[in-house]
């Protein structure tokens, strides 16, 4: 099982500004950086339920027919999805794994602020996908917050894109 975050921020480390508006992200992801590849390569997505009430408002299901999990302990209303596999659990990021993995999943792309960060603090992450966007935003929703212990990364590779996107990734390691 490989759980993978594929992610884009401000230069400052946030994922979206306090009021959750990710505006300063480039439009339709901006030039093509990999996303489509990765996106591909995935068989679940794992989104918090602030990130799937964000990913409503879109015009389009970003998704496609990819089976999406909201991570929620409270009822989730899906009547606003249009043309999605989407269905809510609810538990610690090992229990969800273990579930996804006995119907066949292979690879998770976990997605959404709080999500992500339970995900990598339960050590279930090996790959982080980060793209930064030339700006500045002061405060937002933090990528990572307060951690439990230093998490070590090894740099896999480094790319610029014209626009200024610049895109990072990372094995997680197990050493501490």
């Amino acid at each position: 099982m490989r759980v993978s975050v594929f992610v884009g921020t401000s230069v400052d480390g946030f994922m979206a500004r306090s009021n959750g508006d990710i505006d300063f992200l480039p439009e339709g992801g901006g030039e093509p950086h990999g996303y489509n590849e990765f996106i591909a390569s995935v068989d679940a997505l794992v989104i918090g339920r602030k990130t799937f009430e964000t990913v409503l408002a879109y015009p389009v299901w970003p998704y496609g027919n990819k089976r999406v999990v909201v991570l929620s302990s409270q009822p989730v209303d899906f009547s606003g999805v249009r043309g999605g596999v989407v269905e809510q659990m609810a538990g610690p990021p090992a229990e969800i794994v273990a579930k996804l993995a006995a119907s066949g999943v292979q690879h998770i792309y976990v997605d959404g602020g709080i999500t992500i960060q339970r995900f990598l603090y339960a050590g279930l992450v090996q790959r982080l996908t980060i793209t930064r966007v030339p700006v500045l935003i002061g405060e937002g929703v933090s990528l990572f917050g307060a951690l439990p212990h230093d998490l070590r990364l090894r740099h896999i590779g480094t790319r610029q894109y014209l626009s200024g996107l610049v895109k990072s990734e990372y094995a997680v390691t197990t050493d501490f």
